[in-house]
């Protein structure tokens, strides 16, 4: 029964997962011919902080809340309604850091004025990001996939309807207001979201004094569990939130413009990793199905299970994104054409390939340790990886300009992945 529910979860968000994938390239195809490689650049600058501070806005919470569920020991509709406060406060917080901080991160860190509007146009998004990741978090703990691709998949179709509409008007006015826009209209088709997961909650349900009290045990419980799993998110988005800077700063010291480096880190950043993550939603579709499975076996004591949801895993995840890696490394320029309408960035597909092939163990891997407890781990692994990678970076850009940047990515996957792999060696050795 465990394990047809395992295939059928996997299977529903492997599904839900190449819909949303098929979406997701569709709005970025969209988004780089509305707004073009100077749009796509200038969006992808300021990425990195809004990609920062939606790790701060979630804090671990879907993944804390989907275990606790999972294990069934809670009060699940307290769980819910103790966190939602806590992290309405924490949103509120950083609306007023992203206020205070906007305009000495665009101009002086950023080195570019015209990221001020789109950063501080973040802070519309995040209270909406928040509630719904909370709400999806139990339906995973439920091992319910439905309610989250189809929430997925209508909040991609509202995004790619608004860009559409919308962004061509603001690109009129200016190209600021247009990259504000992107960013912005995320706060729409979160709400969208938002709402398709309630449709699937019980009519049945009903809240009593108990469910509606926040309880001190279960707050502590899902901060016990979401803090160390934020720190392990929270290292890489900070890792990824200096990149643009580290970037721009070798050519401020050798005192020479950095036009051309941004727009090839655009291109990168826009173009051919969004492509050499293609896999990605099969591997994060396995993973997300693994945690509640592996989280339960190892409550109960269940190693070997443990053991074998592993292995099949990460063969299922290579199975898929080594011969999907290898197409777009054999026909990287059909491939750029196809999708974005130009060949800009073939080069940097063949050189990436090979360390992608490895890179989608990362997932499964990280599920693992987050099911067994070990979640300590993935913000260690992440921590040594980003400080190796962000040395590598400054310096190879230094020297070697983009392909720096290019070593630096490359680096970061060889660490995280090895250290991931043995920490769950050993803990499972350990265990048996």
């Amino acid at each position: 029964m465990k394990k047809e529910k395992f295939l059928i979860s996997t299977i529903i968000l492997i599904i839900g997962g190449a819909l949303t994938k098929i979406l997701g390239m569709l709005i970025r195809i969209v988004m780089t011919r509305v707004v073009g490689t100077e749009g796509i650049s200038l969006y992808m600058l300021v990425f990195p902080t809004f990609s920062l501070f939606m790790t701060l806005s979630q804090l671990g919470f879907p993944i804390a809340i989907s275990k606790l569920v999972s294990d069934d020991t809670h009060n699940n509709r307290n769980l819910i309604l103790s966190i939602i406060p806590f992290s309405l406060m924490i949103n509120i917080i950083l609306i007023l850091i992203i206020l205070i901080i906007a305009p000495t991160l665009s101009i002086k860190l950023l080195n570019d004025y015209r990221c001020l509007y789109p950063i501080i146009a973040i802070t519309i998004v995040l209270p909406f990001d928040s509630l719904s990741s909370i709400i999806r978090g139990y339906f995973f703990g439920k091992q319910k996939m439905i309610p989250h691709v189809v929430s997925n998949i209508s909040e991609q179709i509202i995004r790619m309807i608004l860009i559409i509409l919308i962004i061509p008007k603001f690109l009129e006015k200016s190209l600021i207001l247009a990259v504000s826009g992107l960013i912005g209209i995320n706060m729409i088709s979160e709400l969208s979201s938002i709402l398709v997961l309630f449709l699937f909650i019980p009519n049945k349900v009903k809240l009593n004094k108990k469910d509606i009290i926040p309880d001190k045990e279960n707050v502590k419980d899902i901060f016990r569990i979401a803090i160390p799993t934020t720190g392990g998110r929270l290292i890489g988005s900070i890792g990824y939130f200096f990149e643009p800077i580290l970037i721009t700063l070798p050519f401020i010291i050798k005192g020479m413009p950095s036009t051309s480096i941004v727009k090839e880190y655009g291109i990168i950043e826009g173009y051919v990793m969004p492509l050499l993550l293609l896999p990605g939603f099969f591997t994060n579709a396995i993973s997300s199905a693994l945690l509640p499975v592996i989280s339960n076996a190892f409550a109960k004591n269940k190693i070997n299970y443990v053991i074998k949801k592993t292995k099949q895993a990460c063969i299922y995840s290579l199975l898929i994104g080594i011969p999907i890696t290898f197409f777009l490394m054999i026909f990287p320029k059909e491939f750029l054409n196809i999708i974005y309408n130009t060949k800009e960035g073939y080069n940097y597909i063949k050189i990436l390939g090979p360390f992608f092939m490895i890179y989608y163990l990362q997932a499964p891997l990280a599920s693992v340790l987050q099911s067994i407890n070990l979640s300590k781990y993935i913000m260690i692994d992440n921590t040594i990886s980003i400080i190796v990678r962000s040395i590598i970076l400054f310096l190879g850009v230094y020297f070697m300009d983009i392909y720096g940047f290019l070593f630096a990515i490359s680096a970061n996957i060889l660490i995280v992945t090895f250290l991931h792999l043995k920490h769950v060696k050993n803990a499972l050795k350990r265990v048996k």
